[in-house]
């Protein structure tokens, strides 16, 4: 359970970080919806640098999940809650619409699950 729950929480930020780049930069961009200038170049650089931080934060936890299971302990499960709560912060502080927030959200607690179904004993056998 704790291993499907760790490629289900980074998946979920992969498909998250995903959507949020395809929906919010580029359906905005090929339909022309906001006018050049100094705000659009915000707009943009703020949603691409979140999302795409999303699906290359989750992308390199699913890498060392499934290459280095023995290495996905509490300090890894801690890294990722913070990660998880800073884009929680920030989607919370700077994104006018609140999809971003709820995804950020979702991601946490499947982080919390994961830490809660963690095993109690070493995955490293020592000799």
């Amino acid at each position: 359970m704790y291993r499907y729950l760790t490629y289900t929480a980074f998946g979920w930020f992969v498909l998250s970080g995903t959507a949020h780049f395809s929906i919010d930069v580029l359906s905005h961009a090929f339909q022309g919806r906001h006018p050049p200038g100094r705000e659009t170049t915000l707009y943009y650089g703020l949603h691409s640098a979140f999302a795409l931080g999303q699906v290359a934060f989750g992308a390199l936890a699913l890498v060392v999940v499934v290459r280095a299971p023995h290495v996905v302990g509490t300090g890894f499960l801690l890294v990722s809650a913070g990660a998880g709560i800073a884009w929680f912060a920030i989607a919370w502080v700077f994104i006018d619409y609140r999809q971003p927030t709820i995804m950020a959200g979702i991601f946490c607690v499947l982080v919390l699950a994961c830490w809660v179904a963690r095993p109690r004993w070493s995955l490293v056998q020592r000799s």
